[in-house]
């Protein structure tokens, strides 16, 4: 299977808040694991959180590949064509 347009073009913008999810940060909340858009470096949290705002910035912005941003961890995911990359 080819990887899909959208993980093969993928940005690598700086984090916008590097110490955690940016939404979460703001309201006192908390997170399981953390999501860098690699279109604007936002930064927001998994599904496995509370707030899923990852998948949020996604429906928000349209912008469509994230990336793990747990140490350690590299891969990335487009919600678009639903693929890992």
């Amino acid at each position: 299977m080819a990887i899909c347009e959208h993980l093969s073009q993928a940005d690598d913008p700086a984090a916008r808040t590097p110490d955690g999810c940016e939404e979460c940060l703001a309201a006192g909340g908390r997170w399981v694991h953390l999501r860098r858009c690699l279109e604007c470096g936002h930064v927001g949290c998994c599904d496995s959180s509370p707030s899923k705002h990852a998948t949020a910035h996604f429906h928000d912005t349209g912008h469509p590949v994230m990336q793990s941003f747990e140490r350690g961890e590299n891969w990335r995911w487009c919600f678009v064509d639903n693929q890992m990359g």
